[in-house]
């Protein structure tokens, strides 16, 4: 078990979860170990969300409360914890995934957020100027928790059409983009995800603009977000929603059928 780490927590959301997760372990008169236990989540996620280092999902702050006897305290600090470990300009975006029935996103640079694996999301995240190692870390544990939207009981149909030089792109060592592609294989088995490639000999000019997604939301207007050097905007103007639209579904019918972008998907996967 690693030492204890005194923690301010005044100085995030997330240090405050991790500093009353440790005072009520504490007062229960419970370990790590047996916390974790407990929870039926490993020893070394309750380290981290003690250490600040983790962003706990919404679960594993229902299931605390339950374990710690905390009346719910915990639970209600999630929202305020997941929302902080997002920059300002992308936290209006995560609401939206939470209530969208659709997603439907064109990717020319990198794998979307939510099939990225935390190795790649870290490599990412690291490589933004001025990013400590602290703060990657914490941005890729946020973005790990958005990925729970896919496994719900009632998750958003996921479209996702991707630029093939994307599978190419090296991020991080040979065993992380092999591990990514292998994970877009696996959530490709996902009955609400669909993916797609463009073939990186296609001129996919309407996608060399950027990345987008669309979010169609039951009884509301639909919404992009779109991204751009280093933020991006979110925005529900009717011509702006009905232009990227289009532009989705001109880049889409440039992509290979889904058969065969899981079989090119294997290919990358075995040539990697």
């Amino acid at each position: 078990m690693p030492p204890a780490r005194e923690l301010n927590p005044s100085s995030s959301p997330l240090a405050f979860f991790g500093s009353e997760l440790r005072e009520h372990r504490t007062r229960a008169g419970l370990s790590q170990e047996q916390l974790a236990e407990r929870l039926s989540y490993s020893l070394s996620l309750v380290c981290a969300i003690e250490l600040a280092k983790r962003t706990p999902s919404r679960d594993f702050a229902e299931r605390a409360d339950q374990v710690l006897d905390t009346r719910g305290e915990l639970g209600r600090l999630w929202p305020l914890v997941r929302q902080a470990a997002h920059p300002a300009w992308f936290r209006p975006w995560v609401e939206v995934e939470q209530s969208a029935r659709a997603l439907q996103t064109w990717q020319p640079l990198l794998v979307p957020g939510l099939l990225q694996t935390e190795d790649y999301a870290r490599e990412v995240l690291r490589r933004e100027p001025a990013a400590t190692a602290e703060q990657a870390e914490e941005a890729a544990a946020a973005r790990m928790t958005r990925k729970a939207i896919l496994h719900r009981a009632d998750p958003p149909m996921y479209g996702v059409v991707l630029d093939e030089w994307v599978l190419y792109r090296p991020v991080g060592t040979a065993e992380t983009m092999r591990g990514q592609v292998r994970a877009l294989l696996e959530s490709a088995d996902l009955p609400n995800v669909t993916l797609q490639v463009v073939p990186k000999e296609c001129p996919a000019i309407a996608g060399l603009t950027g990345a987008f997604v669309i979010a169609r939301i039951s009884g509301d207007p639909d919404l992009v977000y779109v991204e751009s050097a280093g933020d991006g905007y979110v925005t529900d103007r009717p011509p702006d929603v009905e232009a990227i639209a289009r532009r989705y579904d001109v880049i889409r019918s440039l992509a290979l059928p889904v058969n065969s972008s899981l079989h090119l998907l294997s290919k990358v996967e075995e040539e990697t």
